[in-house]
Parts: structure tokens; sequence; C-alpha cells
């Protein structure tokens, strides 16, 4: 099984994957102690903090080429804490979907993570933390799609039904996040920013910050790098697969 706290920047091409629940690990008295203060902070700093209810991932292994097993533990982001607890070992990282939704000219939306969030001025793909299924339902793919469909909407406002999200890329991250990469069908770019727009709109008559403060396209390597600010790791490689992808006629 790889362990995903210590894996680099990798993208792995996927056609399956299968998810599997295990226990969480517990923390010390020590690290939690340690762990709710640094959340305590957080919280202070960034008062739009909030300690609801996440998956994170406990692993990743390959049943056969391009078949994945994800090993994953319910928590609460207040765990997440503890990667800034130095010494800690029972912490996890986190589980994410997100999605590559090209634009009719095949470059990629991007956007930057607003100043209320938990990473402010990032930029990423639309997306973010898996939540939990219910008790009586299941966390797999079909769920994966749904979270990463409603990510989608909820921060561009661009509607996409879970069935048109395809699966394409697992990422390890130099922090350790697995991220499930989803590509959506293209769609003109002056629809997706009429989109963007509108959610911007939205949230701000409601008093509220939208979760991206500001949208771009990138079509290569070079127009991510000159987005500045702090992009995730893996976005100038996935841009860099999109392009050399859509050249030979997929994904």
């Amino acid at each position: 099984m790889t362990d995903p706290r210590t894996a680099g920047p990798r993208l792995l091409e996927v056609r399956r994957i299968r998810l599997v629940e295990v226990a969480p690990p517990s923390p010390s008295p020590e690290e939690r102690q340690a762990m709710d203060r640094v959340w305590e902070e957080s919280v202070r700093a960034n008062p739009s903090l909030f300690d609801g209810p996440v998956v994170a991932c406990a692993g990743l292994e390959w049943e056969q080429p391009r078949h994945a097993v994800i090993h994953w533990a319910r928590t609460t982001f207040r765990t997440f804490a503890l990667r800034r607890v130095p010494g800690a070992t029972s912490w996890l990282p986190g589980l994410f979907v997100s999605v590559v939704q090209p634009a009719d000219d095949g470059r990629l939306l991007v956007g930057r993570m607003a100043p209320t969030t938990a990473t402010p001025g990032r930029w990423q793909f639309p997306g973010g933390g898996v939540e939990p299924p219910g008790a009586r339902e299941a966390l797999d793919l079909a769920a994966l799609r749904r979270n990463a469909a409603r990510e989608l909407l909820e921060e561009t406002g661009v509607q996409a039904a879970p069935d048109d999200l395809t699966p394409w890329l697992v990422t390890h991250g130099k922090r350790g996040s697995v991220g499930v990469l989803f590509v959506a069908p293209p769609r003109p770019g002056s629809l997706l920013r009429d989109r963007y727009a509108a959610v911007v709109a939205s949230e701000t008559a409601l008093g509220r910050d939208p979760e991206l403060d500001r949208i771009a396209f990138v079509g290569s390597p070079e127009e991510a790098a000159g987005l500045g600010g702090r992009p995730v790791d893996y976005l100038e490689p996935v841009v860099t697969r999109y392009a050399a992808a859509t050249h030979r006629g997929s994904p």
C-alpha cells in the first residue's frame, strides 16, 4: 500500500476506483491537546472555519493497472490540524475531488480561493474535500461524481450531470493529499465566465464571499505558472497532461 503522506506530486491515470472504509488512527492525549490548540488558533485567525465531517485518505493501492483502491476514514476538519504538529504520527491527509473544466478553446478553468477559505490565495481546479456518506449510503465512484458536480456548481455556477464527469487522474500531492480528478464536457468560455459572474453576484447579494474570488483559463504550463500566488502542486502537471492528451485526441 502506498503511504499518501510521503508521496510526491504524481499523476496516475485510472479507469476504475474502489473505496474501502477503515478506522481512523487515534491521536494520543498529547497529540489531541496540540491538535486542539492549533485548531483553535486557526479559527481565531479565520472564524469562517468549521469542524465539519470530512473524509481522509488512509492509503492507496492498485488491484491491477489503472484500477485503484482508496482506503478512507471518517474524520473532521479539526484533525487536519495535526499536520502542523511537529512529531505527530496519527494524522491522515485529505481526500478530495476536482473537476477539469475545459473551455471551447481547450484551456482549463482554474480558480483562486477566497481569503475566507481554509486555503486563501491558492489556485486550483474547482473542487473540494469529500463529504462522508450517511449511515445507509456508500462512498463509491458515483458518490465522488456527485461531490465533484456539487463543488463545480457551488464554486463556478456550472451545472453538470454527475454521469457527464469522466474519472481521469488520481493525484498524490507533496503534502500527502489524494485527489480524484474528473473531466467535464467542454463549454464556451463566455458561458463559463457568465456562470461564475452569476455566482459572485448571488453570494455578494447574500452578504457572503464566493469560494473563488477570481477565475482564469490556462492552456499551458507557462500560463499556469503566470497565475502567481500559490497554485496547487499538481496544477501545472495536469495542464501539461491535458494538453498532450487532447493533442492525441483524448481524454
